[in-house]
């Protein structure tokens, strides 16, 4: 068995309006997501679900958490493979759906990470990396929604030249 790493955070509801949670609409959503020694994130429910759209909702978060868990375990890999990355951009989008029973799950997550490394000689070996990084990741081994790097359609292969550096889009 590995090492075992251990967490805390606090949710705590503020979107109590005097009456609870007497009815759907009766109650705001807005909660704040605190951690010791971290600054409060203020969160909400989507607005689909009468959310605060000002907020960060749970789904942002998965999102989130998929795409920086993906940048640094990625970065992880090309500093241990000799890879120098001098940036990283990611978009990242998700699908959900929803199910009967008020339920629902994400159908689809695509990270687009474009990264930049200081050497063009670098790019196949740092588009390689994304695979590594894609199955050591710690939040997607975590999750079962399909996951994947690189954009679902278009053109993903071009480089652009900078200087020295060149550009490198995930497949």
């Amino acid at each position: 068995m590995g090492r075992t790493h251990s967490y805390r955070t606090t949710v705590r509801w503020t979107g109590n309006t005097g009456s609870g949670t007497s009815g759907y609409r009766d109650y705001g959503r807005s909660h704040d997501v605190l951690g010791d020694g971290k600054p409060t994130l203020r969160a909400s429910a989507d607005p689909a679900f009468l959310g605060d759209p000002e907020r960060w909702n749970p789904e942002e978060f998965l999102l989130v958490s998929l795409s920086q868990c993906h940048m640094l375990t990625y970065l992880s890999v090309c500093a241990r493979g000799g890879i120098t990355v001098t940036a990283y951009e990611d978009v990242a989008t998700g699908v959900m759906e929803e199910a009967a029973g008020h339920s629902g799950r994400f159908i689809e997550v695509v990270l687009n990470p474009v990264v930049t490394v200081a050497d063009a000689a670098m790019v196949e070996r740092a588009r390689a990396a994304h695979q590594d990084a894609h199955e050591t990741c710690f939040i997607a081994n975590s999750v079962t929604s399909p996951y994947t790097t690189g954009r679902s359609s278009g053109p993903t292969e071009e480089l652009s030249e900078r200087s020295e550096a060149a550009s490198v889009p995930a497949r």
